[in-house]
């Protein structure tokens, strides 16, 4: 748990949401702290390098259990204490508060906590929605989901005591609350409000934020030419080009019914539940069963172009290995807990294995690269993931799969899919090889998804 030490206002514990952590807050924190406000953040169990398992009720229990804690060590008073927190960390704010005296809640986003505006009960984290204690702000962006939108404004609307208020951030998305001055500026004057402080007067800078962006994108410069230089051979004769063109047509209608039949499979039987990622084993058993039946149905033409020299396979995973570190490296130090811990770690191999056959099929069904064809080829592949996340979420919407971070993540996906797929294209014209530009974008996949989901 980190702790932000500002004045004697009072104090603020701030809690995140579901795959996220206390770095991820570190603005909020700020704009409390350099308030006057002592801010407590920590990670739930899982979470940055909070060791698991997760779940939402284990993550609730266990904020409650700190906040008692700091009650009885004198560490905050409940008269002058706000808790706080953004998606489910906001939901779990309200349900601690419900139980334990304190001045007043500052809810971000709250995951919805009651099946009403579409949202469905196997999408809640929590189904059971305590009444809305006192003194609450209760926060959304303007960009949110309706469904959210109107369970989060009526929390408020069915509060009796005329204390608390409903705040629709213009132009805020999800997450993007998080970094904006309307929002902060709205918490800041709440809790001075509630706790009787002096008004606000500054906001937190947003140096941090822009320097971890920018970073990043200088590393996306510098990511091709080192991969052309990590991969590229001086024996281009070695290279293994595709001889066999499977027509297009045929390849988005084999991942259109075989990603729908594994969702239909998945809602019976999840082979990876083993591998202890909360939700993330999901996605892995549906790329490992749709990858394998794509690979067993193009056996007899992909078994030839299988094999590569060993040092070329060596080069493909040390450059996605030390592009992994780096990354997430860099986003620990700036932004984002992004670090893998041991836990996480001991189910990279795992992961690893089960995400191969995937890139496999995908890499073997797009063809080998044709001059002058690049984007064409990324557009194809970006589609064909879109027709997995399609079926992917026609569960969730229509056969009530439960898996809610498959939407929850999407613009990180998304946006991972786009680095990804450019850097496997490059592996493969260095290479020339299916096997080595499946393992380099297996290892990557891997690597992320130990990032984003939590562990149970």
């Amino acid at each position: 748990m980190e702790r932000a030490t500002g004045g004697t206002h009072g104090s603020v514990v701030l809690f995140h949401g579901i795959s996220a952590n206390k770095k991820i807050m570190s603005y909020m924190a700020r704009g409390f702290a350099e308030e006057g406000w002592r801010v407590y953040a920590p990670d739930f169990p899982g979470h940055g390098r909070t060791p698991g398992p997760f779940s939402p009720a284990r993550a609730e229990q266990c904020g409650e259990s700190l906040v008692r804690e700091l009650l009885a060590r004198g560490a905050i008073e409940p008269s002058r204490t706000i808790l706080a927190g953004h998606s489910m960390g906001a939901a779990i704010a309200i349900r601690i508060a419900a139980r334990v005296p304190v001045a007043g809640v500052i809810a971000i986003s709250p995951a919805p906590m009651r099946a009403a505006h579409g949202v469905t009960p196997e999408k809640l984290l929590f189904s059971d929605p305590p009444p809305l204690p006192a003194h609450s702000l209760v926060m959304m962006g303007g960009l949110e989901l309706e469904s959210m939108s109107g369970n989060a404004a009526d929390l408020v609307a069915f509060s009796k005591d005329g204390t608390s208020k409903f705040l629709e951030i213009p132009r805020a998305t999800h997450v993007g609350i998080l970094f904006g001055s309307a929002a902060m500026r709205a918490a800041q004057d709440w809790a001075a409000q509630v706790l009787g402080s002096p008004p606000a007067t500054t906001l937190p800078s947003h140096a941090p934020l822009a320097g971890a962006l920018v970073g990043f994108a200088g590393m996306l410069l510098i990511a091709g030419p080192f991969l052309r230089e990590a991969v590229g051979l001086k024996a281009p004769k070695e290279k293994i080009e595709s001889g066999v063109q499977v027509p297009l047509g045929r390849v988005f209608l084999e991942f259109a019914l075989g990603s729908m039949l594994i969702v239909v499979i998945l809602q019976y039987w999840n082979p990876l539940k083993v591998i202890g990622i909360f939700q993330g084993d999901y996605l892995a058993s549906f790329m490992l069963l749709l990858g394998t039946a794509l690979v067993l149905a193009h056996w007899k033409s992909l078994r030839t172009e299988l094999s590569a020299p060993v040092r070329m396979l060596a080069a493909a995973a040390f450059a996605a290995l030390v592009l992994h570190l780096l990354v997430t490296a860099w986003f620990d130090l700036s932004f984002y807990v992004a670090w893998l811990t041991t836990a996480k770690w001991a189910r990279f191999p795992f992961l690893l294995v089960a995400l191969l056959p995937y890139h496999v099929a995908e890499e073997f069904l797009l063809g080998a690269p044709q001059p002058g064809k690049r984007w064409q080829r990324l557009a194809a592949a970006l589609s064909l993931r879109l027709i997995s996340w399609g079926a992917l979420m026609a569960g969730v919407m229509f056969m009530h799969s439960g898996q809610i971070l498959m939407g929850l993540l999407s613009v990180y996906m998304t946006l991972f899919n786009i680095i990804q797929r450019s850097g496997m294209d490059i592996v493969r014209n260095e290479t020339g090889s299916v096997t080595a530009t499946a393992l380099f974008g297996a290892i990557l996949l891997a690597g992320f998804c130990l990032v984003i989901f939590p562990i149970t």
